[in-house]
């Protein structure tokens, strides 16, 4: 059972109210983590618009969704791998690959470069090295994608820290995150 209150949708403050509208409008559903989000509609319109802007980057959804179970599985976040997992399927991306993904690996080599630096950049709480820039440099990664990937990790470790505290209800087909 969830440790914070997961708002429903009778009890959502206007301004989360209308945020849950545009969520069932996009989605479908309103995941779990976007009702303990709620719980703060700030809280909640500021993740929106960040994973909003990120979607506008260089890098495609199938990209995202690699950082996201790489960082679900670096922070052992059992809502995030369940709900990436979901969405990456929806994209595509074979089962193998998720694994993969999970773990922070990727067949794919760009995809690749981007997990080692993402996981190196979790792994370091921020503080990659020089060794960790010459090797996503080496491997093709502009200074753009290397902010890019940086954000994305951060973007992602919000929700995995509120589920950490949360102890959100799983809403998803259920993935347990191979982490620490």
């Amino acid at each position: 059972m969830a440790r914070l209150t997961q708002v429903s949708d009778e009890k959502a403050a206007p301004k989360a109210a209308e945020l849950f509208g545009a969520i069932k409008e996009r989605l479908g559903v309103v995941p779990n983590v976007y009702r303990v989000l709620a719980n703060e509609p700030a809280a909640l319109a500021a993740a929106l618009a960040f994973n909003e802007a990120l979607a506008k980057g260089s890098f495609d959804a199938k990209t995202r969704e690699a950082i996201a179970l790489a960082t679900a599985g670096a922070n052992g976040c059992d809502y995030c791998a369940s709900a990436h997992t979901a969405i990456a399927k929806g994209l595509k991306v074979d089962d193998g690959e998720i694994e993969k993904r999970l773990q922070g690996r990727s067949d794919d080599p760009k995809v690749q470069a981007i997990l080692a630096f993402a996981t190196a950049v979790i792994d370091k709480r921020g503080w990659a090295t020089d060794a960790d820039l010459k090797a996503a440099r080496d491997a093709g990664l502009t200074d753009g994608e290397i902010v890019e990937t940086v954000v994305n990790v951060v973007a992602n470790i919000l929700t995995n820290y509120i589920n950490h505290v949360a102890e959100t209800d799983i809403d998803f087909p259920v993935v347990k995150a191979k982490a620490a």
